[in-house]
């Protein structure tokens, strides 16, 4: 499902925290774009883009309202979309689709609600779960490749816990 090596990709990591996956993509040889609110967040991005001899562009943004730059091919979030506001997603994905080049693919991860799975201990004020089949539901006119549904152990934050989540890669068929 990962585009070749080497090819000239140009990706962004939603939400790419301390830049593990965004740096990973770097070493690819791809160019990419690592979008996360956190100021120190993409500070440490950088560093190890740096230590590792690759360079990745950082935007500060909320997922919210944070603009992709130009043509995209690769959409990526991992464990970052649940910040995103449910009256805002309609809109949100539909920039996230106007910017992705035609064949390009999201690959995008989501908690959603399942009902034998409590709200996890570290869950904020500011994430919402998705429905089960919604993220999918944004992409009605895409092609679908995958969507994995998984529960999963969690042990970070005060106690352990389980995370329901969809994991869905799609294409623009456009």
């Amino acid at each position: 499902m990962v585009p070749e090596a080497d090819a000239d990709y140009t990706v962004i990591d939603i939400g790419a925290g301390e830049g593990r996956d965004a740096v990973f993509f770097a070493e690819q040889g791809w160019e990419v774009y690592a979008m996360d609110v956190s100021p120190s967040g993409l500070a440490k991005a950088e560093q190890l883009a740096a230590s590792r001899d690759v360079t990745i562009h950082p935007i500060e943004a909320d997922a919210n309202d944070g603009t992709l730059p130009g043509s995209i091919d690769v959409v990526y979030s991992a464990g970052a979309i649940q910040y995103i506001r449910p009256d805002n997603r309609e809109a949100r994905f539909s920039h996230f689709k106007a910017q992705t080049s035609t064949d390009g693919i999201h690959a995008l991860f989501a908690f959603v609600d399942h009902p034998d799975i409590p709200t996890p201990p570290d869950w904020t004020e500011n994430e919402y779960f998705y429905q089960p089949g919604e993220l999918a539901g944004y992409y009605d006119e895409w092609e679908i490749l995958q969507v994995d549904e998984i529960v999963f152990d969690d042990d970070s934050g005060s106690e352990p816990h389980q995370h329901a989540a969809e994991i869905l890669f799609t294409r623009n068929p456009t």
